[in-house]
């Protein structure tokens, strides 16, 4: 139904490969800044926003290397076995981050409702 391999020429390949290499670099400025400016202003809310930059780290450093392994499939069935898979692991990991997500914003809840007069 396929071809067993896919043409795709080296400097393309290579191209894809320098595009995800720039946009990952942009990336990590971005985040460095907003790590700096969520750590210099400590708020109640710190800990979830300093665990959602994590969520988003993780989660891109997942769809760079995602990126990168499609730049190098073969065939169509490679591919969507490459995706399949980058699925599966962001959902995964989605859940993952969900539930520890409602931990945090239950712990925070409950240190506001010590802290306040009476409680």
């Amino acid at each position: 139904m396929y071809p067993a391999k896919f043409e795709v020429p080296a400097e393309l390949r290579e191209l894809a490969e320098k595009a995800v290499d720039q946009s990952e670099k942009v990336f990590e400025m971005f985040f460095a800044a907003a790590s700096k400016s969520v750590a210099a202003v400590p708020t109640p809310a710190s800990d979830l926003s300093t665990k959602s930059l994590a969520f988003i780290e993780q989660s891109m450093k997942a769809t760079f290397d995602h990126a990168r392994k499609m730049a190098h499939a073969n065939n169509p069935q490679e591919a969507m076995q490459i995706q399949m898979e980058f699925l599966r692991n962001q959902m995964t990991a989605a859940g993952s981050q969900w539930t520890q997500i409602a931990q945090t914003m239950t712990a925070a809840t409950k240190e506001a409702a010590d802290k306040k007069p009476g409680g």
